[in-house]
């Protein structure tokens, strides 16, 4: 056999490998980190482990895999994984020095890290004496992680969109009441999610309808030990007395600039951030092509008049619709009497 059909022959390997790494990462949690699988291959071939990211601060992909086998087994092995290893110190180690120190043979990877302060993990591991080969499977592996990779090439934070609704698609009854659409457990994973986000986002107008604390809390109301960022977006003044004011864990951005908002908050450090501002902000984070993931509650319940979920976005025929698929990473969940499913933008953003 030639040296090309054997690379082409290794490379079909790694293919079916690689999508053993994708499958692998779709268990983890999207957020302020992708999603990120590996498998770890003996010098023969033979699978070793699995290992997927659960979310920040949790042990990288690489490092899960890693810490399913023996210090025996790693050596000369090879890492076939999702996204180039990270390449700096944050909470976790750099997954590129910890292959190294492993004493691996070779690392297969899909896609490049786009991320400027994580980037740099395939040169490292290259100098370091490793076979590294980048592109397998690439357009897969940039698919699984198509709009976060979009929202750090763009310098903003990966955003989620929290909605809550009634079955006919009203946030509020024609009154402006909205207490209790949603059903308790639904109140409780809407809770774990701020725990795990950077920022939760608010127009001024939910302030004043609401009057929200914007914290994470568990059931019995006591604070969840992380708390996200309380933003508001909007140029009116904030009272006072506004529960959210309650400390120094919060900010007003006076403008009404979507995108704006979100390069300010990249400069903050925020990289997941939760908008939950009502019809108005929604809207404009969905007009500006900003949302990355769209979570929905439904709650059993029916109004008929009242306020929508989401304002004008400007599409005024069916036509110019924004379209969503559902996140093969987030099946949908029951929570108490509410369904809770997940959307991604459709298209190449």
């Amino acid at each position: 056999m030639s040296s090309s059909s054997a690379a082409a022959q290794h490379r079909s390997n790694w293919d079916a490998v690689m999508q053993m790494a994708i499958d692998a990462a779709l268990k983890g949690v999207r957020g302020a980190n992708p999603l990120v699988g590996a498998v770890i291959l003996s010098e023969s071939g033979e699978l070793l482990s699995t290992g997927w990211h659960r979310g920040a601060g949790t042990p990288h992909a690489e490092a899960d895999a890693l810490a399913k086998i023996t210090p025996e087994q790693a050596k000369g092995a090879t890492m076939v994984v999702s996204l180039e290893p990270c390449n700096h110190l944050g909470r976790m180690p750099a997954c590129s020095q910890s292959i190294i120190d492993a004493g691996m043979k070779r690392v297969v990877y899909a896609v490049d890290d786009p991320d400027q302060h994580a980037a740099g993990g395939a040169q490292r591991l290259a100098e370091a004496g490793l076979e590294v080969v980048g592109q397998v499977k690439g357009s897969e592996g940039a698919e699984l992680n198509r709009r976060w990779l979009n929202a750090v090439q763009q310098q903003r934070p990966y955003t989620t969109v929290h909605i809550a609704q009634t079955v006919d698609g009203r946030i509020a009854a024609a009154d402006g009441t909205s207490q209790w659409i949603s059903s308790p457990e639904s109140l409780a994973a809407n809770h774990a999610l701020r725990a795990r986000v950077d920022a939760m986002l608010v127009g001024t107008g939910t302030v004043f309808a609401d009057n929200p604390r914007l914290t994470a809390r568990s059931a019995d109301g006591t604070l969840a030990a992380s708390q996200p960022l309380r933003v508001v977006l909007g140029n009116r003044a904030i009272p006072e007395d506004a529960a959210l004011r309650a400390d120094e864990n919060w900010l007003q951005l006076e403008y009404h600039d979507p995108a704006r908002a979100g390069h300010e908050l990249w400069q903050r450090g925020i990289r997941h951030l939760m908008v939950e501002g009502g019809a108005q902000v929604s809207a404009a984070f969905l007009a500006a092509d900003l949302i990355d993931e769209l979570m929905v509650s439904i709650a059993p319940t029916v109004l008929g008049a009242g306020i929508p979920s989401v304002g004008d976005i400007g599409v005024h025929t069916l036509a110019a619709a924004r379209h969503f698929s559902w996140d093969a990473a987030a099946p949908a969940l029951r929570h108490g009497s509410d369904l809770t499913f997940t959307l991604i933008p459709e298209g190449t953003n």
